[in-house]
């Protein structure tokens, strides 16, 4: 298993307190307990889900101009048409993927193109299925340009429980499709507005994988 390299300074922190805190109990009381054995286990499903949380699995991305891939592994929280009021301040359609703790957190470019405009915002921290999440909570907004002149928004959200965006979008960069976009850590959402004129592929409560699962048509 790879472990991405957002999680490499968490795993490390986490590890270093982990030892210093049973380091600190020993000296304490140096004679094994159960209480010694009961937080030797917590300890190891806290690393286990730490590794796991910040897996970062290979996948083979088929790249296909026509379609809009899953920004996110999740399942689809909305989909609906809204006014996005950021950067095309027009009606566009709404896909949300809201990602559990126990989803891969990297985030892919749901399609090849240019990144035209990128911004981070400082924000809130409601539940990722709140419908003002995609408004209010800390985001970060990317805005793709295709070969075929689509433009849509991508949007990182953090959660209640994810704090930390990470992205590597720059306006005037090329990107792929499928290619890392960035990373948030536990928790949280993402979503996409499209054009009115695509066609939508998946339901509401379909889970999907990011850089695989196809969310719409051109």
């Amino acid at each position: 298993m790879t472990i991405h390299k957002e999680g490499k300074p968490t795993i490390t922190l986490s590890v270093i307190i982990i030892i210093a805190f049973i380091l600190v109990v020993n000296i304490i009381q140096p004679i094994n307990t159960i209480i010694h054995y009961t937080l030797y286990t917590i300890f190891f499903i806290l690393i286990a889900f730490i590794l796991w949380f910040f897996r970062s699995p290979k996948r083979k991305v088929i790249i296909n101009p026509d379609c809009v891939l899953s920004p996110a592994d999740g399942k689809v929280l909305a989909i609906e048409k809204k006014i996005e009021t950021e950067y095309f301040k027009k009606e566009m359609i709404q896909v949300s993927v809201f990602m559990s703790p126990l989803n891969v957190h990297l985030n892919r470019y749901p399609v090849s193109g240019e990144v035209v405009y990128s911004k981070y915002h400082p924000g809130k921290y409601l539940v990722a299925w709140h419908p003002k999440a995609s408004e209010k909570n800390e985001r970060t907004s990317i805005v793709l340009s295709t070969e075929k002149k689509v433009s849509l928004l991508v949007r990182q959200i953090a959660g209640t429980v994810a704090r930390r965006i990470v992205y590597y979008s720059k306006p005037g960069e090329i990107v792929k499709q499928g290619d890392e976009m960035g990373f948030i850590k536990f928790g949280s959402r993402a979503d996409i507005f499209i054009p009115l004129e695509t066609e939508i592929l998946v339901k509401i409560g379909e889970k999907v994988k990011a850089g695989k699962s196809i969310i719409a048509k051109i």
